[in-house]
């Protein structure tokens, strides 16, 4: 009897420290639970101040030819009121409402309704149905992965309506797009809105909620954890990878269609615009199955920040440097353009053969090898909030023995060549590495932080075999 009750007792407290563990995983996974002073003012900068930097830089170009301090100057003399430049900027139109809205009912039917293909018959590429990532709550959602079937359909009516039917001019997206600014955040407001309400009112999953009680920082950084509307439209994956990121393709090329209308041709350093950041998009598209264990879809929770991310800033101010170039066409020497074009090249190696990686060592459980070697890794536990326990390895070898975040390095790479291609005459094609290097070192933090708070002391050990976060032997 004595026996029977130690074991009872052995088992309630087994029970009851699982329960601890599970809500210390349930607050520190994923985004935060309470929130400090620093990040409730930060949070209210960015809610104000973002999109007026939209604004502005956008503003900038239209009415003072790009130059970022001619507008503070005409101010700050008195030669202008904002009254004068408000006045000056192009209105919402019904013309930009209904190219808006048809791009994006496309975009849903393209997602939504049109099984993936192409994994039928492009070797190496992995589409059609595929599960994520475990999420905090323990659900593995599935997806239909289809965003290059949904790039290559799009890129082919584009094409061909450029080439032999002529519905609308190529240069449609440049000629409209201050309204289509307006229409970009009236989406992105009304879906970061919605996905507010939703977690409230009829969550996909309860348990992937989370509230801190401060509206501001809820809205923001969202109260779900995967938003779903059915069974397949996740708003967090069509947000990221559709309409904005089909679109950056498509606005480079109506930027440099738009050069070849004013100029009579198209600059190489156009060219080498369109060709990097073309490479960059279609290896999004080509790995999207591997996107869904990303920080984007693992970590983050969908509101403001990725609701209207997708819509305004990544659309507007990703594509500044073919912007720039319509009003400031360069055109580059022989060396320079063969040495950005290498730049970029190699940046985009190291940032997939770091990805490739990661995602071999993944999918076979590191039963592989790299750079000819067994893999070495640290093996990881977590907890999810039902309390189940799970296993990761962390990778040790290859890039990845380097520096933990090096695909952000070869990203970072790439971001320069975008715009050293764009000359030294303004600082603003320059505003793009600018945001991706504090994009992407606050990502190293903010990540770390949340392996910390899953893995514990694992992680202490994952950093003592990996000290480096972006360049070897620096930082």
């Amino acid at each position: 009897m004595a026996a029977h009750q130690e074991k009872k007792l052995a088992q309630e407290r087994k029970h009851k420290t699982t329960q601890n563990d599970t809500q210390t995983s349930q607050v520190q996974w994923g985004r935060a639970w309470e929130v400090d002073w620093f990040s409730l003012a930060s949070i209210l900068f960015l809610l104000m101040f973002a999109p007026l930097i939209v604004y502005y830089f956008i503003m900038a170009c239209d009415q003072y030819q790009c130059s970022l301090t001619d507008p503070i100057m005409d101010l700050l003399m008195g030669n202008k009121r904002l009254s004068d430049i408000w006045n000056k900027t192009p209105t919402l139109t019904y013309r930009a409402a209904g190219i808006y809205s048809l791009w994006v009912a496309f975009q849903v039917v393209l997602y939504m309704f049109i099984p993936d293909f192409c994994h039928k018959f492009l070797p190496g590429y992995v589409g059609g149905l595929q599960e994520g990532a475990v999420t905090p709550a323990g659900v593995v959602n599935k997806y239909e992965i289809n965003g290059l079937q949904a790039w290559i359909i799009t890129h082919v009516l584009w094409f061909a309506n450029a080439y032999y039917f002529h519905f609308f001019s190529p240069t449609i997206i440049f000629d409209n797009w201050i309204p289509l600014l307006w229409c970009a955040n009236i989406l992105g407001y009304a879906v970061s809105t919605f996905a507010m309400i939703k977690g409230y009112c009829f969550p996909t999953n309860a348990k992937d909620c989370k509230f801190t009680g401060n509206f501001f920082y809820d809205y923001m950084m969202g109260i779900e954890f995967n938003p779903r509307i059915g069974r397949w439209f996740d708003f967090k994956l069509f947000f990221n990878g559709r309409p904005g990121i089909v679109a950056w393709t498509l606005i480079n090329l109506s930027y440099a269609a738009k050069q070849q209308e004013l100029y009579g041709q198209v600059t190489n350093s156009m060219i080498l615009v369109n060709v990097l950041q073309g490479i960059y998009v279609l290896d999004f598209f080509w790995n999207e199955a591997w996107y869904l264990k990303t920080i984007d879809i693992c970590h983050d929770h969908f509101g403001w920040y990725l609701g209207w991310g997708d819509c305004v800033w990544l659309p507007y101010l990703y594509t500044l440097q073919g912007l720039y170039l319509v009003y400031h066409p360069v055109q580059l020497g022989t060396a320079n353009a063969v040495g950005i074009l290498m730049l970029g090249l190699i940046g985009y190696y190291i940032f997939r053969v770091t990805n490739h990686q990661k995602d071999l060592f993944r999918r076979t459980d590191g039963n592989c090898r790299i750079w000819g070697k067994k893999p070495t890794y640290i093996e990881c536990s977590y907890m999810s909030v039902d309390g189940t326990k799970y296993y990761s390895k962390l990778m040790t070898s290859g890039f990845w023995g380097w520096a933990r975040h090096f695909n952000y390095t070869g990203d970072l790479m790439g971001s320069l060549a975008y715009c050293l291609a764009c000359g030294f005459a303004h600082i603003l094609p320059y505003f793009y590495i600018i945001y991706m290097t504090i994009l992407l070192t606050h990502r190293c933090i903010r990540d770390e932080h949340r392996c910390f708070s899953k893995y514990g002391k694992d992680w202490k050990h994952y950093t003592a075999a990996v000290p480096y976060r972006l360049i070897p032997g620096i930082f």
